[in-house]
């Protein structure tokens, strides 16, 4: 079962243990015009693995794979951040599935849920909880 996490919880995680890390499971569409988390002031940085490939946002099928390829290993702590909280979460139970045991989604993502008008990034979210991010 995955653990949800706010996105202040994540930040504190990522700030106290030299091994968490943040993995964003965005698309690359995202990545450039919707902006991204920004981890420098904790001396880190965002990895950025696709668990959907845009445009089709057919599951990765090389998910695991990269996450080996970047030299995570079973005694890391995972935090995956997507949109909404949504694909962070399948991210994080493959994660888990394959041997990574603290693998976290990141509840309500990068931008949160709709609000009333249909707009992201004002109800919940990494960028409403007033985390650092950037534009790229």
């Amino acid at each position: 079962m995955v653990e949800h996490l706010t996105p202040a919880e994540t930040w504190r995680a990522l700030a106290e243990n030299p091994r968490a890390h943040l993995i964003d499971v965005r698309t690359d569409a995202e990545w450039a015009y919707v902006g991204a988390p920004d981890l420098h002031a904790l001396g880190k940085q965002v990895v950025p693995i696709c668990w959907q490939v845009f445009p089709a946002m057919q599951v990765n099928p090389a998910f695991v794979e990269e996450l080996r390829a970047h030299g995570f290993v079973p005694d890391d702590h995972l935090y995956f951040l997507c949109r909404s909280g949504v694909r962070s979460l399948h991210a994080a139970a493959a994660a888990i599935a394959a041997g990574f045991p603290h693998a976290y989604n990141i509840a309500d993502g990068f931008e949160g849920p709709p609000d009333a008008d249909g707009h992201r990034g004002t109800v919940a979210g990494w960028k409403v909880a007033g985390l650092a991010w950037r534009q790229r």
